[in-house]
């Protein structure tokens, strides 16, 4: 290789060397520089400093389980753990809400690659003719009048992110992921609280086909007690009727309870990811115990409800898109580097006479588009105050739902207390109009009218002990449930 070729080689190499060097530069200038559009503000929503309904509540502390995340080990029930860990690992309602996670968690990613060059290689070959004329330059082409041309080429490009249109999106794509991260822990949660309601419910059925099966054993009894009366003349045909009606009402009532438990069955065995076919529950003779759960501040439902938090990270979303809409309106810078080879043979292609490069900074500004960058800023600035409205509703919302599963545990408990009472003076009540009626001191009918007195005083406090436990899940819900509020995106995302 002569030394002119050297010098002719050596020329866009220092050449590329300085526009290397001065890319470097001004990515260090343009690192420093600010990003358009306003920096996001937590937006201002209501405040109070405790609860209305809380007095008589403790507050949380760190070491209480419900900040453990677990929190339905609260209700100490180990079949009850071992299904919400299965639906954890199984539910495909979570599972939906996790891939989209991983879907946001994949935008972010893409939003990362934007901050770095690109680099493409390109071979290729192609045949081109050009109808033959009188002058010179024809002689050169083959007789035919088509030609070869075969190339190597590799280029490199950057955006250099001047106004911080890459920066916004990237801020807003992690938002959006924070939000689906949020979603996600919403959905796991409002599955979990499905599923402990569902199997409390289920528990308290347990225990009303137990109360109904003992009361038609008892209904049994006084049904062959009146028909031995009835034998011997003591009573009329009218009391055996009446017991017979008591008693197939009854059964009809423990019958009813049959589909009651089939669905809350079936519905547990789809929340842990099995069809009902596949799945039993066995019953068991306590029901689980009502907790004590410890209430957090009402600043800290703020971060503790993933759909509040989620709510949050939309409006940071949104901030951040008002910046990329007004980037818009400033020019793109794009540095571009490339070369390669080009020949019309393949034998000398990659030869110095060969070579070809390009290197050099491009500027683009739209001059005009028709009001469409105006058009997408308002959008952005109306969504952003779309999602601030729905942040502070959902804060609402929150505030809303803690008061009322407070009051209605308090009213709940209260209650329970009045109709054990009421329980209390019917179980005496039936005692002494059972002995009543062996006696021969009054007639069947005054038993009936208070035996079914007491079955729905049994059942009354039933159905508040269920409430209660409804409401205690609801309200831990309502609170966030055992949820962290950790929202960090990792880098590697």
């Amino acid at each position: 290789m002569t030394d002119r070729s050297l010098i002719t080689l050596a020329a866009p190499i220092a050449m590329a060397r300085r526009s290397r060097l001065l890319s470097l530069a001004l990515c260090v200038s343009l690192l420093s520089a600010c990003a358009v559009g306003p920096d996001y503000q937590r937006p201002q929503t209501a405040e109070i400093a405790q609860y209305k309904e809380a007095e008589g509540w403790r507050q949380a502390n760190p070491s209480d389980s419900l900040a453990r995340g677990a929190w339905w080990e609260l209700y100490g029930d180990q079949q009850l753990n071992g299904l919400v860990d299965q639906l954890n690992n199984a539910n495909q309602t979570v599972a939906q809400a996790e891939a989209r996670y991983r879907q946001s968690q994949a935008l972010v990613k893409s939003a990362r690659a934007a901050f770095y060059p690109t680099v493409d290689f390109s071979a290729g070959k192609t045949r081109s003719s050009q109808g033959a004329g009188s002058s010179s330059s024809s002689l050169s082409s083959s007789a035919s009048g088509i030609r070869d041309t075969y190339s190597t080429e590799l280029g490199v490009s950057w955006e250099a992110d001047i106004w911080g249109k890459l920066r916004r999106g990237l801020e807003a794509d992690q938002a959006t992921a924070q939000a689906s991260f949020a979603d996600l822990a919403a959905m796991r949660l409002s599955q979990q609280s499905e599923m402990v309601q569902n199997y409390l419910q289920l528990r308290v059925i347990d225990q009303q086909k137990r109360l109904l099966e003992s009361t038609v054993a008892a209904y049994q009894r006084s049904l062959q007690m009146t028909q031995n009366q009835y034998r011997a003349g003591v009573s009329g045909r009218d009391a055996v009727a009446q017991a017979q009606t008591q008693l197939k009402s009854t059964q009809a009532d423990l019958v009813d309870l049959i589909w009651q438990r089939a669905q809350f069955e079936n519905a547990i065995a789809v929340l842990i990811g099995l069809p009902p076919a596949e799945f039993n529950l066995a019953e068991t003779q306590d029901i689980p115990k009502l907790p004590q759960i410890p209430l957090s501040l009402p600043s800290q439902l703020l971060e503790r409800r993933p759909d509040i938090a989620s709510a949050e990270r939309s409006v940071i979303a949104a901030n951040a898109n008002i910046g990329v809409a007004k980037a818009a309106y400033y020019p793109d810078l794009s540095l571009s580097l490339s070369g390669g080879y080009s020949s019309s043979t393949s034998s000398n292609l990659v030869s110095l006479p060969n070579r070809f490069w390009s290197v050099g900074p491009k500027l683009t500004l739209p001059l005009f588009d028709g009001g469409a960058r105006s058009a997408e800023l308002d959008r952005n600035e109306a969504l952003y105050d779309e999602t601030v409205a729905t942040y502070r509703q959902t804060v609402l919302d929150g505030f809303r739902e803690v008061e009322n599963y407070l009051i209605q545990l308090k009213v709940y408990e209260q209650e329970a207390s009045v109709r054990q009472e009421a329980l209390d003076a019917a179980r005496d009540s039936l005692r002494l109009t059972e002995n009543q009626y062996k006696a021969g001191l009054i007639a069947y009918l005054d038993v009936v009218v208070v035996q079914a007195t007491a079955l729905n005083n049994e059942q009354s406090v039933l159905n508040v002990l269920q409430s209660r436990l409804l409401a205690s899940v609801q309200l831990i819900a309502a609170l966030g449930g055992g949820w962290d509020g950790q929202l960090q995106v990792s880098e590697e995302q």
